[in-house]
Formats: structure tokens, C-alpha cells, sequence
């Protein structure tokens, strides 16, 4: 979109206030907001600003950033979100001197989707974002007693997210469905599928007004992964697939079981190959990990099916005519991730796959949670890391992932998480004080 556009859109909307909005390194979101007199200005030259209070990005000696607002990312946002009618834009990193600021996830993903450009694919994402509602930040304590897809009497939390399903689609962003899910006082949001940096900008702003809504319930909506012990925890499955042009590369005649080309075949492949490698980025908290265990359908061993939920690549049924809807489902990542990260190392180990031909095993249709271990080894079925600490270091090791971030983001990534982790490893918990204090 053009400046003159933009400023013509903008004085029709008529806000009062500029948001500019971008992304840590960790998923957080930071940004700040201008006097609508500074939009001219803002998408002219960028706002600079101090970038060495901000995780992951530079050192103190070195802190001048821009903040570049994207013009196609502008979305009108209404006065209930913020307490003033205002327009938004997400914005990419930059040096002073206009160069690309290459610890911004959105330009590590920008470099990715490139390369699969120059292979002739369009990567496109459709998320399911599942969260939970609470009545505060400081205890999770439940609302209901509902399961999956069950109609409830309409609580607050039930009108929180009606209102943010017909607020962000309002918005512009496309939201197909929204319904209780299988744990209690959980929910989720399904998006229609946009190419991967918008929708990673989507994903971005839709968590902001999933917690602005439930505000306004008096409730607090939490992405945490696994909030709650004993019931299942909060995934992102990321559908997704690559299109040439108009055609879904992933569908094919050819195979009347699944309807995979080769091209999906070899990316699913890629996916299984190098999971353990990219799952410290798609489950990138300490608390990721309380998420991937057995019995709760959250993936834990590397397997692909269509059926199978407990398996890690799952390939969704769809009506043989829509081709467009053939796709994988990748049920890893929790929603506490960073999308633009996440989509990058999914991304490239799925190009990687293409490139280098990988063979795809046998699909899994069985339960693997209750597959005696024998069975498992033979088939080669293997685990994704069950710790924090075990996932980055694998990740440690691996060139794909250190390829796809960039060095930088890669060797801040990992300094960052190991402290996370040492910081947690040293901690006393309430567990340990109930089973060891009375007893040792």
C-alpha cells in the first residue's frame, strides 16, 4: 500500500492515536504509540528508539534502532482496545542507516519465506490458538466444567471470545471458528489461512485483543502452555502448506489415500527429520515441556498419521475437490511461542526435506501413547526432547536451525534459554516442599 493511501484510509477511520508494534526475540510484544500528527513522519523515516532494552536485540553501546511501520499490516483498532479509537501497524527493525536489523524475527522470517520464493513456493499458515480464561493472573483457577465443542450457558467467558472472534474479523482478520475445547475453561480460535508473515503479524495483534477482551469479562486470558496440572495444556497447530501460483504444491491425483505429492511427502519428512532440532523454538518455555507428555494429545513421539492425534504431523481429511485445502498439521508449538521463529524453523526444515529428497516413513494410525516400547523401536519411532535443557541441546548442534535464525538470533536465542533454565533448575517448588520437607 502506498503512503498516500494509508494517509487517505487513515483520515476516513479518523483515530486518535498511531500504535507501532514489533517483536522480541521471545515472542513478546513491544511498541509505542505516536500523536496521529507523527503518522506522515513514522512512514517516511521511521521512529527510533533505544533497542537495548529489548530482549535478544542489541548492546547497550550500540542501542539506536528504527522502527519501520509496514503499511500493509495497518489495521483500524476500535476503542475498546486500548481506550481510544486507534490504528496499528507492525513494524520491521531497522539499522539508522536503513539496513535490515537481522535479530528482528520478522525480517528472520522475511529470509526464510525468500528462499522458498526462489524455490517457487508461497508458504501458507492456519493456526489453531488455544488459551485459557481465568478470573486472574495470580491462580488458575477454572471457570467451568466443559469439554470439547460443548455449548455452555453464556457465561463471561463465553461472550469474551464471541466478542473477539467478530472483533477481530471486524479487524480484517479472518476468523473461520471459535469453541470450548477439551479441558475445562479452555478455548480456541481457528484462522483461515493467510501467507505465513501475515499471519504471524495476525496471530501477533489477535493475542492482544483475546486479553483486552477478557478484561473488559473482568477475566484473564493466559497462553500459558500448560497452566493447569492434570488436564490437557494449550497448543498452536499450525496447518500449513506451499502453493505455486494458484496450485496447492502439496496435493496430487496420484496418491488416492492421501492426496500428497511428492513435494508434501518430502516436507513432512523434513519436519519428522529435524523436529527434536527446531522444538526448542516452537516450545520455547520451561512450562512447554509440562505440555508434551503422554495422555494428554499433546505430541510427544515423532510419527506422522491422518487420524492419529497422538502422533506429531497429522494430515487433516478434506472433500478430493478442494485441493486448496490439502495441508499438513504440525501439533508441536503452544501458543506462548514466537510465530515468526516458529514458522521459520518449521519452514526450513520442511524446504529442507524437498531439497534433499527425504524418504517418508510408514504413517502411525495407532495409539503410540499405549505402543509398548518394543513396538516403538521398531518402528524408529523416536521422541521429541522432554525438557527445556534437552531441547537446546539439540538445537545447539544443529546447522538447519543456526542457518534459518541467523547466527546472531541463533547464539542469543540459546544464551537466553539456558538462563531460563538454570534460573528454573535452581528453584525449591512447592512440589518438592510437599514430598521432601515432611519426610527427609
Amino acid at each position: 500500500m502506498e503512503k498516500a493511501e494509508v494517509i487517505a484510509k487513515v483520515k476516513e477511520w479518523n483515530p486518535k492515536v498511531v500504535r507501532l508494534w514489533f517483536t522480541d526475540i521471545l515472542g513478546r510484544i513491544k511498541g509505542f504509540n505516536l500523536n496521529i500528527n507523527e503518522l506522515e513522519r513514522a512512514l517516511e523515516e521511521g521512529i527510533g528508539f533505544d533497542g537495548s532494552s529489548v530482549e535478544g536485540f542489541v548492546r547497550i553501546e550500540e542501542s539506536d534502532l528504527i522502527a519501520m511501520p509496514d503499511p500493509d499490516t495497518m489495521i483500524f483498532m476500535p476503542e475498546d482496545l486500548g481506550g481510544a479509537p486507534s490504528v496499528v501497524f507492525i513494524c520491521d527493525i531497522l539499522y539508522p542507516d536503513g539496513r535490515p536489523y537481522e535479530s528482528d524475527p520478522r525480517y528472520v522470517l522475511r529470509s526464510i519465506l525468500k528462499k522458498a520464493k526462489d524455490m517457487g513456493f508461497t508458504y501458507y499458515t492456519g493456526p489453531e490458538l488455544e488459551y485459557f480464561y481465568f478470573e486472574s493472573d495470580q491462580e488458575p483457577k477454572l471457570l467451568d466444567a466443559g469439554g470439547y465443542f460443548d455449548v455452555l450457558p453464556m457465561d463471561k467467558a463465553a461472550h469474551a471470545r464471541k466478542e473477539t472472534l467478530l472483533t477481530l474479523n471486524d479487524m480484517g482478520i479472518e476468523v473461520e471458528a471459535s469453541h470450548h475445547e477439551v479441558a475445562y475453561s479452555q478455548h480456541e480460535l481457528d484462522f483461515r489461512y493467510q501467507e505465513a508473515l501475515r499471519m504471524a503479524d495476525y496471530l501477533q495483534i489477535a493475542k492482544i485483543v483475546i486479553k483486552e477482551k477478557a478484561k473488559k469479562y473482568g477475566l484473564y486470558a493466559s497462553f500459558m502452555p500448560k497452566p493447569v496440572f492434570g488436564i490437557n495444556g494449550s497448543g498452536l497447530h499450525v496447518h500449513q502448506s506451499l502453493f505455486r501460483g494458484n496450485e496447492n504444491a502439496f496435493y496430487s491425483d496420484e496418491d488416492p489415500k492421501f492426496h500428497l505429492s511428492e513435494t508434501a511427502a518430502h516436507y513432512i519428512a523434513g519436519l519428522l527429520k529435524h523436529s527434536r532440532e527446531i522444538t526448542a523454538v516452537t516450545n520455547q518455555w520451561v512450562n512447554s515441556y509440562k505440555r508434551l507428555v503422554v495422555g494428554y494429545e499433546a505430541p510427544v513421539y515423532i510419527s506422522w498419521g491422518r487420524r492419529n492425534r497422538s502422533a506429531l504431523v497429522r494430515v487433516p481429511a478434506f472433500k478430493p475437490h478442494k485441493k486448496s485445502s490439502c495441508r499438513i498439521e504440525y501439533r508441536a508449538p503452544d501458543p506462548a511461542c514466537n510465530p515468526y521463529l516458529a514458522f521459520t524453523v518449521m519452514l526450513a526444515a520442511g524446504l529442507k526435506g524437498i531439497e534433499e529428497k527425504y524418504p517418508l516413513p510408514e504413517p502411525i494410525e495407532e495409539d503410540i501413547y499405549a505402543m509398548p516400547d518394543e513396538v516403538k523401536a521398531k518402528y524408529g519411532i523416536d521422541a521429541l526432547p522432554d525438557s527445556l535443557y534437552a531441547a537446546i541441546e539439540v538445537m545447539s548442534q544443529s546447522e538447519l536451525v543456526k542457518e534459518a535464525l541467523g547466527e546472531v538470533v541463533f547464539e542469543k536465542y540459546i544464551k537466553n534459554k539456558r538462563t531460563e533454565w538454570e534460573n528454573y533448575r535452581i528453584q525449591v517448588t512447592d512440589y518438592e516442599i510437599r514430598a521432601y520437607l515432611p519426610t527427609l
